[in-house]
């Protein structure tokens, strides 16, 4: 039986895959169990998923989905977890940022009682500053607007327990927010501290449209507090403006002075649709996510796979080419 699987989204990474599966590899043969790396490729346009294929015949501990587009990673995280044998899952990048050898660590946390182990980044290598201040600035944000207690700097490496992965398993939601659904199921948690290392090889798959994306996913897939601030925003502008009405009454019937111009006019307009706007674009973001529920489509395609045994019994949300 497995104990251990390590689940690797992949997309795009021809040129560090091998060096990924190496390290792995090495990590794993120190473990006290049987083992699966089980790789999900997320639409990868390389040849990632033909070095995919030359592993597994080499390797029997290699297994693969294909995915037939680029569904996310999110989604490739998922879709590892739906099809992961082991008693203890651990979920890990394949660009190297994440050293594989903390997945020791993790084990004897885990051995120590603990059922969810998250690596806490310290120091983060290799990126802009501008990403730097703005995941400081995100996961602030994040934990001020939901009553969940998520970990702050902190990604997606860590290792979950069986149960804790099965939970995931069987929740339907399709904005996946993956992190954020560990610290939602509970249980007992720990963390470990590491610096994270530069990229090895190639380019973030998180250009800024992603992360804005994935910041969204975020907030609105735990926290009403958005649609809270947008009703208490417009009570308050409702409320201004009726006193701005009774002051230019006022104005008007006792005072000589009218209110002349229509510069102030439009300002006022504007300000006012503006803000409404918005208010309507933070409830658009909860509709739209309510309109990919109730299409119930599959969370994802497999058009390939190799060496996979477990498939969720308690959902189903993919479908097979």
């Amino acid at each position: 039986m497995v104990k251990y699987s390590i689940i690797i989204p992949v997309y795009n990474e021809e040129l560090v895959v091998r060096e990924t599966y190496k390290r792995l590899k090495a990590v794993m043969e120190q473990t006290d169990g049987l083992y699966e790396l089980l790789f999900v490729n997320d639409g990868s346009k390389d040849k990632t998923i033909d070095i995919l294929k030359e592993l597994s015949v080499r390797d029997e501990t290699v297994k693969y989905l294909d995915f037939s587009r680029n569904f996310g990673h999110q989604i490739a995280i998922t879709a590892g977890m739906d099809y992961a044998a082991g008693e203890a899952v651990v979920i890990i990048d394949a660009d190297l940022q994440d050293p594989p050898e903390l997945i020791l660590e993790m084990i004897q946390k885990w051995k120590e009682g603990y059922e969810v182990v998250y690596a806490k980044r310290t120091k983060r290598k290799g990126e802009t500053f501008f990403k730097k201040q703005t995941a400081h600035l995100f996961y602030r944000v994040l934990r001020a607007s939901t009553e969940i207690d998520i970990p702050l700097d902190t990604g997606d490496f860590r290792l979950i327990d069986r149960k804790v992965c099965d939970q995931l398993v069987s929740m339907k939601e399709r904005s996946r927010f993956v992190r954020g659904l560990v610290s939602w199921v509970g249980f007992k948690q720990t963390a470990i501290e590491y610096e994270r290392d530069e990229r090895l090889a190639g380019e973030t798959k998180y250009p800024l449209k992603k992360m804005l994306r994935f910041s969204m996913d975020g907030i609105t897939s735990f926290s009403y507090k958005p649609l809270k601030l947008a009703s208490i925003l417009g009570i308050f502008l409702s409320f201004s403006s009726v006193i701005w009405m009774f002051i230019v009454l006022y104005l008007k019937l006792f005072t000589e002075s009218t209110v002349t111009g229509w510069s102030s006019l439009l300002m006022t307009m504007l300000f006012f649709n503006g803000v409404v706007l918005v208010m309507l674009g933070v409830i658009g973001e909860y509709i739209g996510r309510i309109y990919d529920e109730a299409k119930d489509r599959p969370l994802y395609i497999l058009q390939d796979s190799r060496r996979v045994e477990r498939e969720s019994e308690k959902v189903s949300r993919y479908a097979k080419y």
